[in-house]
Parts: C-alpha cells; sequence; structure tokens
C-alpha cells in the first residue's frame, strides 16, 4: 500500500477524532444533547475513513464490498450528524 495513502487516511481518522473529541467535550460543558449525536457521528465518519482499506487487506474481500461497508459507515455518521442538526 502507498504510504501517501495511508499518510492521507490517518490525517483523515486523526482530524475527525479530534472533531468528535471538542464535540464530546461540548456536550460535557452544556449538556446539550445535538453534540453528543455530532460526536458520535464523527467516530462513525473518522472509522469509516480507515476501513475500506483494512477489510480490503485484512479479510482479502473485493474493493467493491470493502467500499460498499465503508459506505455504510460514513453514511451512518452522517445521518448521526444530520439527526444532531434537527434536534438543535
Amino acid at each position: 500500500m502507498d504510504v501517501s495513502f495511508l499518510f492521507a487516511k490517518l490525517i483523515t481518522l486523526i482530524l475527525s477524532l479530534v472533531v468528535a473529541y471538542i464535540a464530546y467535550h461540548g456536550y460535557r460543558r452544556s449538556g446539550q444533547e445535538p453534540m453528543l449525536y455530532v460526536s458520535g457521528g464523527f467516530v462513525f465518519i473518522g472509522a469509516g475513513a480507515i476501513c475500506e482499506g483494512l477489510i480490503y487487506h485484512v479479510f482479502g474481500t473485493t474493493i467493491a464490498s470493502a467500499a460498499i461497508f465503508q459506505a455504510i459507515i460514513v453514511s451512518s455518521g452522517m445521518l448521526l450528524v444530520l439527526v444532531s442538526l434537527i434536534k438543535y
């Protein structure tokens, strides 16, 4: 696997986890439930960023099935962010 590809995925994971942490910290300070949904959503988005390559290489699946699994995880995260916007 290309090092630049791994680096890009790692940056995406780190940034999404930083956003999730800040959102969770905001939830703890304010007690507003939508911030908790934002935090969870970004955890899913970050996990989706790295799961495609892991599933493809570790489990030996096709790239199409790994991409579908990634899309499901990222979509779940986006759905949580959407719920937080609707609740606000």
